[in-house]
């Protein structure tokens, strides 16, 4: 149920991405209270219990007395040219989350809870129909300002008016939001069964009215935003960095579920415009922190004297994060690629096996599912109850859905892929596609069959370059484009690209974020999440029925109905995932000793006095970025 964006280095993806929530109906003995079949509760969980208590002190995966302190440089790709990360237009300042607080948080060690923050409890009926929000008297602005319901009712509106089109169809479902008194907000939620609505709500980041009625919301820009969260901005250097400062009198700092988080005294974002140099800053001590993501890096470029003497660490950290789809997607709205068997043809193509072998070490898995590491993945032939959702659309649906358990195409990895190139081949003369002179071209017009691959990243051409390489051999005239980070979202926004590559973000709860990654009314959308432009009524069904799904059974049925769809509707071609964190970082950190099982955690982390006094001044602190 997290929404993905396309923006990923906004507030949009830094509110959405990371968090973990599934509204569950809490026990008695955790409720607050219970009246007229109305649940008080300090937070949400579902098929379960809740881990922690309405009395509890801190999550535990922090430390409660985690030292306050110590400035920290991190870095950021591409460039920024606005503070307002809640709109189309744009491209936001990295880390802009840290200045906001939102109604509830999500536990990074529970797959299935959220718990207050801004809402010190939440009062739900059984049928989720609605929710009450009341709010901490105690919360304030960083001008000193009250936060109220004022402001709560005043976000939602706007977000939901002026704000990014992915948002107003997160929150679509919502018929009603009132408020009750400065402190107490209610909102509908209609008739339909969401019974996720209530979390969904509670991921609402809360803006301040009175700062913004004298703005133009709907406008990027530079002036320092008011909020309310842990830090604020310090100081910008438009498309170079971004400094943020711990807020020492922050309204939150005791709530149960900042306890022992938001322990570093700045944090400062340094842009580069390739991740080569971000690496190369790193190892220089220009930036204190890098989560590396090229195998053949982490594999290679790390081998320094600062290293192997104890100064740098590199460190791999397992956790349990459901997975997701990366892969290049299919943009279905180019004519040529709106045929299956072009898009088939295309996955047929790609040599994952010998990829793996020759730049990635062999480290990484194939991804075969957009639900990986969760009961929702399909797997093996569908059973009754997905058959029963699926056989209205027998006619609709390609015939291996209820026949194959889908299966990425593979090799044995020595680069011989002549088996799946001649089935490629077929598919593509079948499709209207013949060879004529050695190109591929439409058996009507003869035009070739042109495709580019739009990157905004260099690390990622020579995989890309390889996989070209394939295509050119079935005779596709194929060409890669890596472009900067605006010009790249730009083309995102306006879905003027023909592939790309995404990856999904996926939690355990899949919901109202469907609709903006595969739905209908989402491919027409600008910047919505359905890069691939799925367009299907089968798939609008299965949605439907994952949001108002009743239960959880009834969820992972839904979900793993809509999986095989997907699966065999080639919209993305897969790639592959890792299940841990590959992060190298100068030895100037401690971490709890228990570490969250559904996140990274770098905001439960501290710098260590005796460590970074050790350290010394070893870091080349120069390093500006760019």
């Amino acid at each position: 149920m997290a929404l993905r964006l396309t923006s990923g280095v906004g507030i949009l993806a830094a509110v959405f991405s990371l968090v973990l929530f599934w509204p569950l109906p809490p026990t008695a003995a955790q409720d607050t209270g219970v009246t007229a079949g109305v649940t008080v509760s300090h937070g949400f969980a579902i098929h379960g219990t809740l881990k922690y208590g309405p009395d509890f002190a801190h999550f535990d995966y922090v430390n409660p007395d985690a030292p306050k302190g110590g400035d920290v440089v991190l870095s950021a790709n591409g460039g920024f040219d606005s503070l307002n990360g809640f709109i189309l237009k744009g491209d936001p300042a990295a880390g802009l989350g840290l200045i906001y607080d939102t109604l509830l948080v999500g536990s990074s060690d529970e797959a299935f809870s959220s718990y207050g923050l801004l809402a010190q409890s939440i009062e739900y009926p059984e049928d989720r129909s609605w929710a009450i929000y009341n709010l901490r008297p105690e919360a304030r602005w960083h001008d000193g300002v009250p936060l109220t319901a004022d402001d709560v009712v005043w976000s939602f509106e706007t977000l939901t008016t002026q704000g990014h089109p992915q948002l107003r169809e997160y929150w679509s479902a919502v018929t009603g939001v009132e408020k009750l008194d400065d402190h107490r907000v209610r909102f509908d939620f209609g008739t339909a069964i969401n019974r996720e609505m209530p979390s969904i709500i509670g991921q609402l980041t809360i803006l301040p009215k009175h700062y913004w009625l004298a703005r133009e919301f709907g406008e990027t820009t530079l002036d320092v935003p008011l909020g309310s969260g842990p830090y604020r901005i310090k100081a910008v250097d438009p498309g170079r960095s971004i400094t943020y400062e711990r807020v020492a009198d922050y309204w939150g700092r005791n709530v149960p579920v900042n306890v022992g988080q938001n322990n570093l005294a700045t944090i400062r974002y340094d842009y580069y415009r390739d991740r080569a140099v971000e690496r190369e800053a790193l190892k220089a001590g220009a930036i204190d922190f890098f989560q590396e993501n090229v195998a053949r890096e982490w594999a290679t470029a790390y081998d320094t004297p600062a290293l192997r003497d104890g100064r740098l660490i590199k460190e791999e950290i397992a956790n349990d994060i459901p997975q997701g789809m990366q892969g290049f997607a299919l943009n279905t709205r180019r004519p040529a690629l709106a045929d299956r068997r072009v898009r088939q043809a295309l996955t047929l193509a790609m040599d994952f096996e010998w990829m793996n072998k020759t730049f990635f070490f062999e480290s990484y898995r194939r991804s075969r599912s957009y639900f990986t590491n969760t009961d929702m993945e399909a797997k093996g032939l569908p059973g009754p109850d997905e058959l029963a959702l699926l056989e209205p659309w027998r006619d609709q649906l390609p015939p291996e859905v209820f026949t194959t358990a889908y299966q990425p195409p593979a090799t044995d990895g020595s680069g011989n892929n002549r088996a799946n190139l001649r089935e490629a081949s077929a598919l593509l003369d079948a499709a209207g596609w013949p060879i004529r002179d050695g190109k591929r071209v439409n058996q009507d017009s003869g035009e070739p069959l042109k495709i580019e691959f739009l990157l905004v990243s260099a690390s990622f051409e020579p995989i890309t370059l390889a996989y070209v390489q394939a295509l050119e051999t079935l005779g596709v005239e194929a060409s890669v484009r890596t472009v900067d980070s605006s010009q790249y979202q730009s083309r995102l926004d306006s879905n003027d690209f023909d592939i790309v590559i995404d990856r999904t973000v996926i939690t355990f709860t899949p919901g109202n974020e469907q609709r903006d990654s595969w739905g209908s009314e989402a491919a027409a959308v600008p910047g919505s999440g359905n890069l691939a432009g799925v367009h299907s009524p089968v798939v609008d069904d299965l949605i439907d029925r994952i949001v108002n799904a009743p239960d959880y059974d009834s969820l992972i049925i839904a979900s793993r109905a809509l999986d095989r769809v997907l699966q065999w509707g080639f919209y993305y071609v897969p790639h592959w995932h890792l299940a841990t964190f590959r992060v190298a970082y100068w030895n100037k950190f401690s971490r709890p000793a228990t570490p969250p099982r559904y996140a990274l955690g770098f905001n439960t982390w501290w710098v260590d006095p005796a460590k970074a006094a050790a350290l010394g001044d070893v870091q080349d602190t120069a390093g500006d970025g760019q």
